[in-house]
């Protein structure tokens, strides 16, 4: 059976004033494996991951607070009334 290629995403928090961002999402069971951010030089926030083909949901926690990738086009309703970000890797 051939394995699927996973993709190389790159996921930007571009709001300053952070201390500290971390990815969560469909991919890292949510909060049990966060992807921390590294801020960089202009004050952004990045991270690169490795995912398979698919629709991903995820959001940033950024100082313990809930926050929506503001590059992000397309949501989904998620069970807390609020909205998780859909990033789709072909």
């Amino acid at each position: 059976m051939a394995r699927t290629a996973q993709k190389r995403e790159t996921f930007v928090y571009s709001q300053t004033g952070a201390s500290a961002v971390s990815l969560v999402g469909s991919f890292t069971d949510w909060e049990t494996n966060p992807i921390q951010l590294k801020k960089q030089k202009d004050g952004t926030w990045k991270t690169t991951v490795s995912l398979p083909p698919g629709t991903h949901e995820y959001r940033f926690l950024v100082d313990g607070e809930w926050r929506n990738d503001t590059l992000c086009t397309t949501f989904k309703p998620n069970p807390f009334g609020a909205e998780n970000c859909l990033r789709v890797v072909s």
